[in-house]
């Protein structure tokens, strides 16, 4: 009998991103623009994985009246991975991201043939973790693993046997 995984646990954040954002940005000399503020809002309405294409598809309307523009979004991405907001990583020569700031600690795994990936809470790999960064008087922050493979309805689709033509 396997285990089902462990929920990822809530965070709770001293302020919203919004406004860690507006403060990164003043430590280096920026104002926090309409457009930031349309950006940021439309990234933290909902939780999912999205590349700069993905955020375009849900920004296209302020896109197509000029009430942001396509490089302001992919400068303000730069930005909010900078200011600890958005976690990227690459998958398939795309950077992908994901929220950071407020998100429980996880790790995913990545399906090779769907291309999905699945957050998963591991107590064994904090431990890991964590024994690790003693044993070499190391103050770990954080980590990210990421398994690749194949996800369990790939794997059913591979073992049917293709459908028979007449």
């Amino acid at each position: 009998m396997s285990e089902s995984p462990l929920p990822l646990q809530p965070v709770v954040a001293p302020e919203s991103p919004e406004q860690r954002f507006e403060k990164f940005l003043r430590t280096r000399g920026k104002r926090m623009t309409s457009q930031r503020r349309l950006i940021i809002a439309t990234i933290f309405s909902h939780h999912d994985h999205f590349d700069a294409d993905d955020l375009m598809v849900h920004l296209r309307d302020q896109i197509a009246s000029r009430e942001v523009s396509r490089p302001t979004v992919y400068r303000t991405l730069g930005e909010l991975v900078e200011a600890g907001l958005l976690r990227r990583m690459t998958l398939r020569d795309r950077y992908v991201y994901e929220h950071d700031y407020g998100y429980p600690d996880h790790d995913h795994l990545y399906c090779q043939v769907c291309h999905r990936l699945i957050e998963f809470y591991s107590p064994l790999l904090a431990e890991i973790r964590e024994q690790v960064s003693k044993e070499h008087h190391f103050q770990a922050l954080s980590h990210r693993l990421l398994i690749s493979g194949i996800c369990d309805a790939c794997q059913s689709e591979e073992k049917q046997p293709p459908a028979k033509t007449v």
